[in-house]
């Protein structure tokens, strides 16, 4: 014998875009759905009980994921993240190494958080580090650190998250490795 009343629950679409689906592993278009629980009567769902959360739905897969997941970049943004990150250190340590800038310590450690701190928490360490080596690499291909070098190095490890001893310990074998 059928239910004559019940509680059924419906979805209502309120939004949707692209995100990084950690279902599929990839950029994917999703829809973000807002679950709501109706007394039913005869099965049709009449009188609301209140919402039961929204989620985001993966377009591809179906697979339901707390909002959250839309704080993580997409791939394609991540790219351009990183891309922009490589940069940016290139250029602050590059200027740090000419002689005659005044005042622009301010401005480069400006930028570099800027850049570096929405990519920093979605970095592995491993990745952090590299990004500062790079940053090391390129102040030592004129020879040893200048103290502008390493004040602009050390702001790196910094937005990048890493620990001052951390930076040091780069810094130092970055030194020591030939070019």
């Amino acid at each position: 014998m059928p239910h004559i009343w019940g509680v059924r629950t419906t979805w209502r679409t309120v939004g949707d875009g692209e995100f990084f689906c950690p279902g599929c592993g990839g950029d994917r278009s999703y829809l973000r759905r807002i679950r709501r629980h109706r007394f039913a009567l005869l099965g049709i769902p009449l009188l609301p009980r209140g919402t039961a959360g929204t989620v985001v739905e993966c377009a591809a897969c179906r697979t339901c994921f707390r909002t959250d997941v839309l704080g993580h970049p997409t791939t394609t943004r991540f790219s351009a993240m990183l891309r922009d990150a490589v940069h940016t250190v290139a250029l602050a340590v590059l200027a740090a190494g000419t002689e005659g800038i005044d005042g622009s310590g301010t401005a480069l450690t400006i930028e570099l958080h800027e850049v570096l701190d929405p990519l920093a928490p979605h970095l592995a360490p491993a990745g952090r580090e590299d990004i500062l080596l790079q940053g090391a690499r390129i102040a030592l291909a004129d020879g040893p650190y200048t103290p502008s070098e390493h004040q602009t190095l050390a702001a790196v490890g910094r937005a990048l998250l890493l620990s001052h001893e951390d930076t040091e310990r780069l810094l130092t074998i970055a030194a020591r490795t030939p070019s």
